[in-house]
């Protein structure tokens, strides 16, 4: 069977993250000065051939402990949609 994933890797909130800072001050400079926060992560998708949903949920979670996330300063969710 072949499962889609959808993994959002994100900085942890005690984290600073200066590429949201300067994306927040740059809309503030375009005038949109209701913006509160901005945080950039990733958004990966990959296709994962695997006999079950559990096979293809423990192969996402390894891609994203070994390569996808630094567990130190990012956390990672992930959602599987079952494509064939």
């Amino acid at each position: 069977m072949i499962f889609e994933a959808t993994i959002h890797v994100m900085p942890k909130k005690e984290i600073l993250d200066p590429q949201g800072k300067a994306v927040k001050l740059g809309l503030s400079n375009l005038g949109l000065k209701n913006i509160e926060d901005v945080r950039i992560g990733k958004h990966i998708t990959m296709q994962v051939n695997a006999a079950t949903r559990e096979e293809a949920s423990r192969e996402v979670e390894l891609a994203c402990e070994k390569l996808l996330a630094n567990l130190v300063m990012e956390s990672y969710e992930f959602e599987l949609e079952k494509l064939r």
